[in-house]
């Protein structure tokens, strides 16, 4: 399916109506259908208001309740599917600045329990040295100290016992040169020593070797309720059910070839001396 992004995240109003339109039509009360689709009236009420996306297994719930028309439950599935899908692109963030970003990921890993990250040509900020956060934003005019700050304490994360971190890095991401081989070679060395935090597990996949997998983007998996997929102009945020499985199953491809533990350490222990050599 082709999503317009003027459209991603600007349909769950459309989507609202149309419930509510189809309720209407069958004559049936939201106690009524919240009883038949084993959901409180509440959520029923939130739903048809704007106020909450309901997942395609709720729209699925309701239509096939309500006995919506095949020809017309395909439309509403076609609302309720973009719906589910934001795009937030780099330019927007940037005019309301990116420490308000910063807010909403931390909203965000608040509300989070497992989290996956694949890491395809950069280390995320939750990784991290201050230098290298700096030069990841050093293309944004203005001054960035909140926002650096902010990412910074949101590293706190990953010390939370209730929580816990998969990140899988390719070599390219750990090792392009965003800075000075001397920085470099401390922020090889700061994802050795996160690698050893108990809520995290840290693997890197070495150029080596044989890799029949072809990654595309850079993704984050939330539980199994959002994945974010990173483009170069922005990010989609896919709330879909079959989108986050789809997200979860290549990650799980992913980690196969990845090192974890001793031998991660070992690799980044051998990559940062190569770095620490160029001086």
């Amino acid at each position: 399916m082709t999503f317009d992004p003027e459209t991603l995240g600007q349909s769950r109003n459309d989507l609202a109506e149309m419930l509510r339109d189809q309720r209407r039509r069958a004559g049936k009360t939201q106690t009524w259908l919240a009883r038949r689709c084993a959901m409180s009236q509440t959520k029923v009420s939130n739903i048809e208001s704007g106020k909450l996306t309901p997942s395609l297994l709720d729209v699925e719930m309701m239509l096939e309740a309500l006995g919506v028309r095949e020809s017309i439950a395909a439309q509403i599935f076609s609302v309720a599917r973009t719906a589910n899908t934001e795009w937030q692109d780099h330019w927007s963030s940037r005019r309301r600045g990116l420490d308000k970003k910063q807010n909403e990921l931390s909203r965000l890993e608040s509300a989070s329990t497992e989290f996956r990250f694949f890491l395809l040509s950069m280390i995320t900020g939750l990784l991290a040295t201050p230098d290298y956060v700096r030069a990841s934003i050093a293309d944004v005019p203005g001054d960035q100290s909140k926002t650096i700050a902010k990412k910074l304490e949101r590293q706190q994360v990953l010390y939370d016992p209730k929580k816990s971190f998969t990140f899988v890095l390719t070599e390219q991401a750990v090792r392009w040169p965003l800075l000075p081989p001397v920085a470099m070679a401390m922020q090889l060395d700061r994802l050795a020593s996160v690698s050893r935090i108990p809520s995290v597990r840290l693997g890197v996949i070495p150029l080596s070797g044989y890799l029949p997998e072809r990654p595309l983007n850079t993704f984050t998996v939330y539980d199994r309720k959002l994945a974010t997929v990173e483009t170069g102009t922005g990010a989609l945020l896919l709330r879909d059910r079959r989108d986050v499985l789809a997200y979860l199953s290549d990650f799980e491809s992913y980690e196969r070839y990845a090192a974890f533990g001793d031998e991660c350490r070992e690799l980044l222990s051998e990559w940062s001396v190569f770095f620490t050599r160029q001086r």
